[in-house]
């Protein structure tokens, strides 16, 4: 750990301090033989000055004066500024006698030097605050009640906002007693009086000392919103060793208005916490402009991908958004929420299924969008493995009819929604997906007004059929947790995240190179399932192999053990974007393709599967069919 002493920062406070004591003392001296009538030159009694500058030193260090930071500068530094100005003040007087005597001081400069010295103090710190925040109206500060401790991760705003909250409020209900951060350079220094104990790797160390001084926190809060989920996972990791309940804090806009403390309870950690990561800049006035005033049409939109992407898009006040789903119940709910959210938005509700090209026909000419968001689509592994001929039809022939749909009505753009299953798929599901990219890629260079986007991407956290709500109702019915094997790993990333960045990548300007190619959003780095598994568990209050069990079950039809975002071939470039990559994976002239696709719908209308499979193969070479021939069988190769 990082000690004070050596904390270039606390060093330059007090520097700064020190001349500050010297300078107060100067002026003291100077004011008080200017009143006598006979003015003296700074530096009169230099060797005082020294001397005062030397106490001063001293006795800031020992009262902790300089590991204030500045930012967060409050009425507590200001108490701790007077305390220490007084004591420096009274120390030096006899310290100056012994040493000359007190000749040429005139005793009255110390109650002259005194609201000097504060002012120089106190001054910078509150101007600085004042820069930083735009008022000084946080500055108030009441002493904190007995309640109960807590330990925060994280020195920032939010810390600030926190303690500063906890302290004023008689309703709060938790004291800080210490503070870690990542950050080296304000480990020993103080917001709001709490200091800075350590960094995120010495956390036990910290609440080892708390405790012998008789603070032991008994709740650990992540007070930083910088935290990636491996940061998140190992603080969960040293709480759960401890004994602590970990939870994190609200989000800012949660302490707006009076209010405030009232909705400051902590709140658990969740799944989003510990796969998450920093968030992405986005470029939103990008995004209103590609959407503001505009039709938008999306597919599946009662789907976790579809749905969230009718929430998004709602608040961009597109002309009217138009709502395809193939589900009645899932279309009710979005549309109702839709309703609630955005009461004025023009909407249109659509029953239908993008497998019936002539309805498809009706909705386009009724609906004439500008932007069609095509996220229907059959994504259950084995149950697509079970049913495959079902696949096909949605996947394929539904995206081919959603595209040419597209093509014919001179719509602007058509956004498809892909995997990372699709890059050699060992399931039917990725081999459609992957068929289905293909589609979107001959049609983005066989020319015409519509732009065609396809955005691939890995599992989305929660969503329906995922591994996250069945762990959930795993863990509510006490157990076991499953998990197909121990080495087995996936991409993960947050339904808000994914959707945020396929508007992302539709709004970015078109490149003349982008044709025939596919936008992967970055899903940082795999996460074995099993280490999900037990963080569900730790989460839960549990400890696995004694609370609750984690058994393997081998790896289901379809499945592998990792999943890629790449095709061996596909060197990733950048975009103007972070967090969004280009591919260029092969192409086949849409011309060529749509026979085939004719002939491979043919053979799934026809539940001829067989004929099926082996088309798929024909058409996505790298597919390799994972399903033992006894689960194909089991399944009726329907």
């Amino acid at each position: 750990m990082q000690r004070p002493y050596l904390n270039k920062r606390i060093a330059t406070v007090a520097a700064h301090d020190i001349v500050m004591a010297a300078l107060s003392f100067e002026l003291a001296i100077w004011i008080r033989y200017y009143t006598y009538g006979a003015p003296q030159s700074f530096g009169f009694l230099w060797d005082g000055t020294l001397l005062f500058a030397a106490v001063a030193a001293v006795v800031f260090w020992a009262m902790g004066l300089y590991r204030g930071i500045w930012h967060y500068a409050s009425l507590s530094d200001l108490i701790a500024i007077i305390k220490a100005v007084s004591l420096a003040l009274l120390v030096f007087l006899p310290v100056l006698f012994v040493a000359t005597r007190l000749e040429n001081f005139p005793r009255s400069a110390i109650f002259i030097q005194w609201p000097i010295l504060v002012f120089l103090l106190a001054g910078p710190r509150l101007l600085y605050r004042y820069y930083k925040d735009g008022n000084l109206a946080a500055l108030r500060q009441s002493p904190a009640d007995a309640r109960v401790p807590v330990l925060l991760a994280g020195a920032g705003d939010r810390a600030e906002m926190f303690i500063r909250e906890m302290t004023r409020s008689p309703r709060a209900a938790y004291r800080v007693v210490g503070i870690v951060d990542d950050k080296p350079q304000r480990i020993g220094r103080d917001i709001r009086g709490v200091r800075v104990l350590g960094d995120l790797s010495s956390i036990d160390e910290v609440v080892g000392r708390l405790a012998k001084s008789g603070r032991a926190p008994q709740r650990l809060i992540i007070a930083s919103n910088r935290y990636d989920g491996a940061t998140v996972g190992r603080v969960l990791e040293a709480a759960d060793r401890l004994g602590l309940k970990l939870s994190r804090m609200p989000r800012l806009t949660d302490f707006a208005g009076d209010a405030g403390a009232a909705r400051l309870d902590p709140r658990p950690i969740d799944v989003e916490d510990l796969l998450g990561r920093p968030q992405q800049v986005l470029d939103r006035d990008a995004m209103r402009r590609l959407i503001g005033g505009r039709r938008v049409l999306i597919t599946g939109a009662g789907g976790t991908i579809g749905s969230e992407l009718a929430r998004q898009i709602a608040a961009f006040t597109p002309a009217r958004l138009a709502l395809l789903e193939n589900s009645e119940h899932a279309l009710y709910r979005i549309d109702l929420e839709l309703g609630e959210r955005a009461p004025d938005l023009d909407r249109s509700p659509i029953l239908g299924d993008v497998r019936d090209p002539r309805r498809l026909s009706v909705v386009f000419e009724r609906e004439r969008p500008d932007l069609v968001f095509h996220a229907a689509a059959f994504k259950h592994v084995p149950m697509v493995e079970a049913n495959p001929n079902e696949g096909v039809l949605t996947n394929v022939l539904g995206t081919a009819n959603v595209a040419e749909a597209c093509r014919d009505a001179g719509v602007a753009a058509m956004v498809m929604i892909s995997t990372d299953k699709a890059v050699n798929p060992s399931s039917v599901m990725g081999a459609t997906k992957r068929v289905a990219e293909m589609v979107c890629q001959g049609l983005s260079l066989g020319g015409g007004g519509t732009r065609y986007v396809t955005v691939r991407f890995g599992n989305v956290l929660g969503s329906t059929g995922s591994v996250v709500p069945l762990f959930q109702r795993q863990l509510a019915a006490g157990g076991p947790i499953t998990v197909t094997d121990p080495d087995v790993s996936r991409y993960f990333m947050t339904t808000r995240e994914a959707v945020e960045l396929v508007l992302q990548a539709s709004a970015m300007a078109p490149d003349g190179d982008e044709a025939g190619k596919i936008h992967v959003l970055d899903m940082g780095q795999p996460v074995r399932i099993r280490d999900l598994a037990q963080q569900m568990v730790r989460l839960a209050g549990l400890k696995a192999g004694k609370d609750i069990d984690i058994v393997f079950t081998g790896l289901r039809p379809g499945e592998k053990l990792t999943e890629e975002l790449f095709h061996a071939g596909e060197a990733p470039a950048p975009t103007g974007a972070p967090g969004i990559l280009l591919a260029a994976p092969r192409v086949i002239d849409y011309d060529l393709l749509r026979p085939q696709i004719d002939e491979l719908a043919a053979a799934a209308a026809a539940r001829r599967t067989d004929e099926t499979l082996a088309l798929i193969g024909h058409l996505v070479p790298e597919y390799q069919g994972a399903s033992p021939p006894s689960a194909r069988a089991g399944a009726a190769r329907r």
